[in-house]
């Protein structure tokens, strides 16, 4: 069954945007490699960081949004782990939106319940 999954990584701040795109494409070639389907990715830019990572003060954000079934989570994090580029990476698993009609019905549901 497919989930869909977001993973927002930093990247050290010393990158150049050709260095950046490179470690970009890098882990969105793995995900295609892994079977991940619908892979979109967002770079943020620049940000400062709320706290020192790594004696870095400044980082690269990229956002990328994906449809798998769970098992291009564990090799694109273990390459994320081992990579000097990323300082900080995070995957999360985003939860099924419910329709509106379903939203309601069990609204009303718990209601009548009370």
């Amino acid at each position: 069954m497919s989930h869909s999954y977001e993973l927002v990584y930093i990247l050290r701040p010393d990158l150049t945007e050709e260095q950046v795109q490179q470690v970009v494409n890098k882990y969105r070639d793995l995900l295609i490699e892994q079977k991940a389907e619908d892979v979109q990715i967002k770079i943020w830019g620049k940000r400062r960081l709320a706290y020192p990572i790594a004696k870095h003060q400044d980082g690269t954000y990229v956002q990328v949004n994906y449809t798998g079934d769970g098992t291009q989570v564990a090799p694109v994090e273990r390459a994320m782990r081992l990579s000097d580029e990323v300082i900080r990476y995070l995957t999360i698993k985003l939860e099924e939106k419910k329709s509106a009609a379903k939203a309601s019905e069990s609204a009303q549901a718990d209601k009548a319940e009370v």
